[in-house]
């Protein structure tokens, strides 16, 4: 048997390899006679004993430590945390408090505007209007958690003297009129918010007062457990704030000073 050499279409010799005769019986994969045996460190040749070679190792990401924020960063923080505070309640205040107002004030002009309305009509009106209320009421106390609206109106003094009505406690405020840094009237505000509210009817005679001393809000309590300062410090210290104690371990006078932007 003999393999031809292949043909175009047109009859004209192909272009591609050479061919040889191949006598009959003969393997065509086996090597051809005359021909060079393959090297055996050719490339191409892989021997049965060859050991793989690992791909090289993929290098781990590098770990970071974070380190804790400075005195300065630390302090910047809080007073951002502070102004969110009080864009938060100025959104509620202004955004869906007044349109739950100006809701409420329609249904209810809405009401005498329907010619023979009937009892039926009256009744309902008369319970979206009691709804209305207690959703607003809702949102002016979780505005006032995030931030009092009279604080971020009328000051620390009001604020707080608002505070000393809701204690059982009988307290006394004394505040000058100006105005403190918004930073550091909030931390004061919610630290003795939260004594106040924890004093008993047998305190009666519980004084705050407010001064500014050397760019510093400093407030100071009397006739209160002494053991509360450690909660006041929790809202103070974010802004470089201290607490001093004085009267042992019973009722004494709670000394804050809070650095003022």
């Amino acid at each position: 048997m003999t393999v031809e050499p292949a043909h175009r279409p047109g009859g004209a010799p192909g272009a591609g390899p050479e061919w040889q005769e191949v006598p009959v019986g003969t393997d065509p994969v086996a090597p051809l006679s005359g021909a060079a045996a393959p090297d055996a460190g050719s490339p191409d040749t892989v021997s049965p004993d060859a050991v793989p070679v690992p791909a090289p190792p993929v290098s781990a990401p590098p770990t970071v430590r974070l380190l804790s924020p400075g005195p300065q960063e630390l302090l910047r923080s809080h007073r951002a945390h502070w102004a969110r505070r009080r864009r938060l309640e100025r959104q509620l205040h202004d955004g869906a408090s007044l349109r739950i107002s100006a809701l409420a004030l329609r249904i209810g002009v809405m009401r005498h505007r329907i010619a023979q309305a009937s009892p039926d009509l009256d009744e309902t009106i008369d319970e979206l209007q009691e709804q209305l209320h207690a959703v607003l009421q809702e949102l002016r106390d979780v505005a006032g958690r995030i931030y009092p609206t009279l604080l971020d109106e009328a000051g620390l003094g009001p604020a707080l003297r608002e505070a000393a009505d809701r204690s059982e406690a009988v307290v006394r405020v004394v505040a000058p009129d100006g105005r403190f840094d918004p930073a550091a009237e909030g931390a004061a505000y919610f630290a003795l918010a939260e004594v106040l509210s924890g004093l008993g009817g047998e305190h009666r005679d519980v004084t705050v007062t407010i001064t500014a001393q050397d760019a510093a809000l400093v407030v100071a309590v009397d006739n209160v457990p002494v053991d509360a300062g450690g909660q006041m410090l929790d809202e103070v210290a974010g802004l470089g704030g201290t607490i001093d104690v004085t009267g042992g371990t019973g009722v004494g006078t709670i000394l804050a000073r809070i650095p003022c932007a």
